[in-house]
């Protein structure tokens, strides 16, 4: 609720609490290691998988997305690149005949090899979903980064990487997100390497 305040007030207020979730030096370091793994997986020809939930799952279309269209350039091999949470029908075929906790770790299964990345998103750290992903993307042998608010929750332990926004309202968690996946995307665009 807005409390009788006018727009305005509102919009700085909101602004002002996403500035402070975008305090310190969290996503920088953040950046410095993802990076490195984002550029192995190109070098070398590995895998991206995306996932998420609800605005997590938008997120991931996003992600692969400006990953692999973005970031072409002359002299560097493109991302392979896929987010797990479009294919719907697949994702409403494993959660009919199986469960919804298996949506992406069924993917993974079938598609995650050894040296790929498992990136996952959520703002709770807690998406059962997710969580089962990335135990699939551990036993396949791939590096698995989490974007995260909330303090991590279950998932920063099954992160080789974890992004983790100082935020519990999932809205600044989600727009700190979506900057990091915007610099990520440009760095990965602009760098010689």
């Amino acid at each position: 609720m807005s409390d009788g305040k006018s727009v305005g007030t509102y919009a700085r207020e909101y602004l002002e609490a996403t500035r402070e979730s975008l305090a310190g030096d969290y996503i920088e370091r953040g950046l410095e290691a993802i990076v490195p793994v984002f550029q192995r997986a190109r070098k070398e020809g590995k895998s991206i998988f995306f996932f998420g939930n609800g605005g997590s799952a938008a997120t991931s279309s996003h992600m692969s997305q400006d990953i692999g269209k973005l970031t072409i350039a002359p002299g560097h091999p493109r991302f392979r690149c896929q987010s797990l949470a479009d294919p719907i029908s697949l994702i409403l075929a494993w959660a009919n005949d199986s469960s919804y906790s298996e949506i992406f770790a069924e993917q993974v299964k079938s598609l995650g090899r050894e040296g790929d990345v498992a990136l996952g998103i959520s703002g709770s750290g807690n998406s059962p979903n997710v969580l089962r992903a990335l135990e699939e993307a551990r036993k396949a042998k791939m590096t698995t980064v989490g974007l995260i608010g909330t303090g991590g929750g279950k998932m920063k332990a099954l992160c080789d990487i974890a992004l983790i926004v100082p935020s519990s309202n999932m809205q600044h968690i989600e727009d700190v997100h979506h900057i990091v996946l915007h610099l990520l995307a440009a760095y990965l665009r602009d760098s010689s390497e």
